[in-house]
């Protein structure tokens, strides 16, 4: 017979001790009503803070997804990614050190739209002057006008045509279609300069590999000589002030 461990039994006699306390709190609370709606003297209806609480909890959940989606972040982050592989340097930056230039060059391109969701949406909405679904709408257009301006019109017109709905203008897309169209534009933005960016450490791999070759210098890795030859380039011409520059510059470029 195999003997049972005391854990087990401490373990389940918390569970049920808890499951019970659970219960009778239950039993012994108020009750409170998950959804109460009232009807405004405009003909709108409000809902209880309880309602919005979970509403705001889900949003913040989505938060990763709309900052890939919606902003500036993926292309910064698609490019630094491609210039640490050009340099060859490994896990040089880190994630977190591209992470965190990403998260800062979003919040400083994405600015001009932020300000016109606190001026046209936020600041309305904790006034009380509008509700939370117009503060949503207006919030939202802000957003529009900036992915549109970033959005290739063939990536558009083939997210229109494979949905199969009719749109007369541009600023009538869903963000259902508006989004995945302008995540593709920006991937493909950030392939040119990533392309860009690659083509003169890609000469230097090349000049060296050829120099080692005709030394007869085989069993010498290119790359450990052309890494410091790259760095030095990298340096002279202040690499990083000109990408930060050059990827601030593209998203005001209509």
């Amino acid at each position: 017979m195999k003997a049972r461990h005391p854990l087990r039994g401490f373990g389940a006699g918390v569970l049920l001790a808890w499951g019970v306390l659970f219960v009778a709190a239950a039993q012994a609370a108020p009750g409170i009503d998950a959804v109460t709606v009232t009807n405004n003297p405009a003909g709108g209806q409000s809902y209880t803070v309880s309602l919005q609480i979970l509403v705001l909890m889900t949003a913040l959940s989505l938060l990763p997804s709309l900052l890939l989606g919606m902003t500036s972040f993926t292309r910064i982050m698609v490019v630094l990614a491609i210039l640490r592989q050009a340099l060859g340097t490994g896990q040089t930056p880190s994630n977190q050190v591209l992470l965190g230039i990403s998260l800062f060059l979003t919040l400083f391109t994405m600015l001009p739209v932020f300000e016109q969701v606190h001026d046209q949406a936020y600041q309305p909405y904790i006034q009380e002057k509008i509700t939370p679904e117009q503060a949503v709408e207006r919030a939202g257009v802000p957003f529009r006008q900036f992915m549109l301006r970033q959005t290739r019109e063939t990536d558009l017109e083939m997210f229109v045509r494979v949905s199969g709905k009719t749109i007369d203008t541009p600023e009538e897309t869903p963000f259902s279609l508006l989004i995945p169209a302008f995540m593709i534009s920006e991937l493909k933005t950030a392939f040119q300069i990533g392309f860009l960016l690659f083509l003169p450490f890609l000469i230097i791999d090349l000049v060296v590999a050829t120099v080692l070759m005709s030394m007869g210098m085989m069993m010498l890795s290119p790359m450990v000589i052309s890494l410091p030859f790259k760095l030095m380039l990298f340096v002279l011409v202040d690499g990083w002030s000109l990408v930060v520059e050059t990827l601030a510059a593209s998203f005001y470029v209509t």
